[in-house]
């Protein structure tokens, strides 16, 4: 029986060079001459610092053109709100891995409101999509595609 499974994952290493690109970017504008503002990655996470909160949106911007350019889908970054400590602003950005429990029982709400002839069966992050036809499988992965859910997922381990 024809099977797939659906994950949500990320390629850190990508981030990490996404956040060098973004320091290195920093440094040579004009507009961030002389002030203390810095990208870094740490534990899975990018902490931004700066002087001010506009300036903190404007090195959003530039982090989601880097990632953008390293082919990370930008909607698996999740934007914490900033604290300030004195003069300086700092904003974490996390990244959503793994489809968590909600978001699953979302996705097969999504397939069995479809009528697609599949069984969906979610095995801790992931979910294991099996069906009959392999264009039944082929509909569900379009179906998941189309839907805005809010993260990126991907189709893994398709088997005939």
């Amino acid at each position: 029986m024809p099977s797939f499974d659906i994950v949500s994952e990320i390629n850190m290493e990508e981030v990490r060079n996404a956040t060098e690109n973004a320091s290195r970017e920093l440094s040579t504008r004009f507009d961030f001459r002389g002030i203390d503002a810095s990208f870094e990655y740490k534990d899975k996470a990018v902490v931004m610092k700066a002087e001010a909160e506009f300036q903190l949106q404007q090195m959003e911007s530039m982090f989601r053109t880097a990632m953008s350019k390293r082919n990370v889908d930008t909607s698996s970054m999740d934007v914490k709100p900033y604290d300030a400590h004195g003069r300086t602003y700092r904003q974490t950005i996390t990244f959503k891995e793994g489809i968590e429990q909600p978001m699953a029982k979302k996705i097969v709400k999504l397939v069995k409101d479809a009528k697609i002839k599949v069984q969906t069966a979610i095995q801790g992050e992931e979910l294991r999509v099996t069906g009959k036809k392999r264009d039944d499988l082929q509909q569900v992965i379009s179906l998941v595609k189309e839907s805005n859910l809010g993260q990126p997922f991907q189709f893994k381990n398709f088997r005939d």
